[in-house]
């Protein structure tokens, strides 16, 4: 009589290891530590590039005096703010307008990281992918705060800028305006991640930037423009950042647009990091 032997079953892993297996693994630094590094790398690039360092500062010192040596010869409109200098008005509106560029710049570098190969080469280490889109966006915050500096002690040397705000609120304004510029960088980023071209990229910036700073309270107050003009800088969101940023700067009515302004960014902010994490994850 011959014995069957039955096999013994094999042993089924539990359920953590297998749960285990379906986790990417991104090495063994972690997150912020990855984001830390890469965004080291992308500001020691950016700081021993000659071409980069010049423009980026001239950048901001032609729109600041192009915008208040012309703009400032012309006539005061009727609902401009008493005792309130031109100079002063339109100083918070270009640290806007120059952290939008700025931002602009954050999608840029990301294109250029994709088309250099530095994404590919990034992509067959346990990176996680979306670190390179954070140190992208810090690095951007990290030339608008330098740019803002610039400006601002421009304004005040040479120019006579002295607002009406104390110290504190200056650097309020100065942190909305970096909040601005780190919401901006986020939807750039995505548009790059997306476009993935240098130069569709900067003509969506014009398109976008040039009509929302002119149709906005940044070169006048929205009671003085005209009547659809002043719709639509009522629904403009860099019309609540500016007024945010004058208010604080200056002392002036306007700051009840600073959550609105805030709510906007953080949306702003939200969706692009959200959009641009799923336009990075396609094939090269």
């Amino acid at each position: 009589m011959t014995t069957q032997l039955t096999p013994a079953p094999r042993p089924r892993p539990h359920a953590p290891a297998a749960l285990a297996l379906k986790t990417p693994d991104f090495g063994g630094s972690s997150f912020v530590a990855q984001v830390r590094v890469l965004t080291g790398r992308s500001l020691r690039a950016m700081a021993t590039d000659p071409g980069i360092v010049l423009f980026g500062l001239i950048q901001p010192v032609v729109i600041l005096f192009v915008l208040t040596q012309v703009f400032s010869r012309m006539g005061m409109p009727p609902h401009f703010p008493d005792g309130v200098s031109y100079l002063d008005f339109v100083l918070p509106a270009v640290l806007v307008d120059n952290a939008a560029q700025s931002a602009m710049q954050s999608g840029v570098g990301l294109v250029e990281d994709l088309r250099n190969g530095v994404v590919a080469r990034l992509r067959s280490l346990p990176v996680h992918p979306g670190a390179l889109l954070v140190a992208r966006s810090l690095v951007g915050l990290v030339r608008s705060a330098v740019q803002i500096l610039v400006i601002m002690v421009l304004a005040m040397t040479v120019l006579g800028y002295s607002p009406n705000g104390g110290v504190a609120e200056l650097a309020l304004s100065a942190g909305l305006t970096l909040f601005i510029s780190f919401a901006l960088g986020w939807a750039f980023i995505a548009a790059g991640a997306w476009l993935r071209r240098a130069e569709p990229l900067q003509n969506l910036a014009l398109i976008v930037i040039f009509p929302l700073m002119f149709a906005s309270s940044a070169y006048v107050p929205v009671a003085d423009l005209p009547g659809w003009l002043a719709a639509v800088a009522h629904v403009n969101p860099l019309t609540y950042a500016i007024d945010a940023t004058r208010a604080l700067a200056l002392d002036v009515p306007g700051l009840d647009h600073a959550i609105p302004a805030l709510l906007i960014g953080a949306v702003i902010s939200a969706a692009g990091a959200f959009a641009a994490l799923a336009g990075f994850r396609r094939p090269l």
